[in-house]
């Protein structure tokens, strides 16, 4: 096992701070702070130096740091080479995801895994409240599957390895009297002065909206939320404002909305990710499950 405060320290890099490397690890903030102390005294260096009220990893901290990213990716490779040494190694894989993606990718994947494998078992979450990489970090579960967003630091900062799983479309979800409703096509920039919804996961699917929109040279006016894609319907329906929408994201049938593809340069596309920490993609049940994600993804891709 790798020292847990060697972990806060890479955490702390990644995050910036010890309140919110704290709650990746799900430890209180003076726990955090009394191991990187503790390890401050046993190499005998400081490792940490406040900046404002924020801290900052010195010269050393960063050196410390990159060997522990490989130690780190060796245990989890380690782990891998061990599985053949376990009895049922395959075990319980332990699946968090956004709710489109446990509805077009995730579920069908675990089914495929539990008739192919019957020493397996799945067990698929939500997590709506919480930071699916933070429930990665502390194998709390194996495989995250997330919204690439441009924001997410977790995911370019070699905390995470992710394979790319989907590209998906957004449309544009209008009234049916709406004046864009009769396109075949809308730009993002003539909608810049709509009232917009924030639809679904606000932790990954409303930032998709973010940069798209301030790409288009605009930032939308948000008038309401909803995380539900048959709440989302029923605002945009009557006339609540406009939103938008995943190609996949399955919508309430009988009500007056029309679905508009968007077009040109700033048209937003959203990437699912399937997030692992690194070297763990060798061990049998994340390496099953990978596979079953990527086949269910290529069966499901709009």
């Amino acid at each position: 096992m790798i020292d847990p405060r060697l972990q806060a320290l890479r955490v702390l890099r990644a995050e910036g701070t010890v309140t919110a490397t704290a709650a990746v690890l799900h430890l209180s903030p003076p726990t955090v702070s009394q191991q990187l102390r503790q390890l401050s005294g046993e190499l005998g260096l400081k490792l940490l130096e406040p900046v404002g009220r924020r801290v900052r990893l010195t010269p050393a901290a960063l050196a410390l740091v990159e060997h522990v990213e490989v130690m780190n990716a060796e245990w989890e490779r380690a782990n891998a080479v061990l599985d053949s040494h376990r009895e049922g190694a395959a075990g319980l894989l332990r699946i968090t995801g956004v709710a489109s993606a446990l509805a077009t990718v995730v579920a069908p994947a675990a089914q495929t895994l539990c008739a192919q494998f019957p020493d397996m078992a799945c067990r698929l979450d939500e997590h709506p409240d919480e930071d699916r990489i933070s429930l990665l970090l502390s194998h709390q579960v194996d495989i995250a599957v997330v919204i690439a967003t441009f924001d997410v630091s977790s995911t370019g900062s070699g905390l995470v390895e992710h394979d790319v799983l989907i590209e998906e479309p957004q449309d544009l979800l209008v009234p049916d009297h709406h004046a864009l409703a009769g396109r075949e096509t809308v730009r993002l920039p003539d909608t810049a002065q709509e009232a917009w919804i924030q639809a679904g996961d606000p932790r990954d699917q409303h930032p998709v909206l973010l940069h798209a929109a301030a790409a288009a040279g605009f930032t939308p006016r948000v008038t309401h939320s909803a995380i539900d894609w048959t709440a989302v319907a029923a605002l945009v329906a009557h006339g609540h404002g406009i939103s938008l929408v995943p190609r996949q994201a399955p919508l309430p049938q009988g009500l007056p909305l029309r679905r508009v593809p968007l077009a040109g340069p700033t048209a937003p596309v959203r990437r699912l990710l399937a997030c692992v920490r690194p070297g763990s993609r060798t061990q049998i049940a994340i390496a099953r499950g990978l596979d079953a994600l990527r086949d269910a993804a290529l069966r499901n891709a709009p």
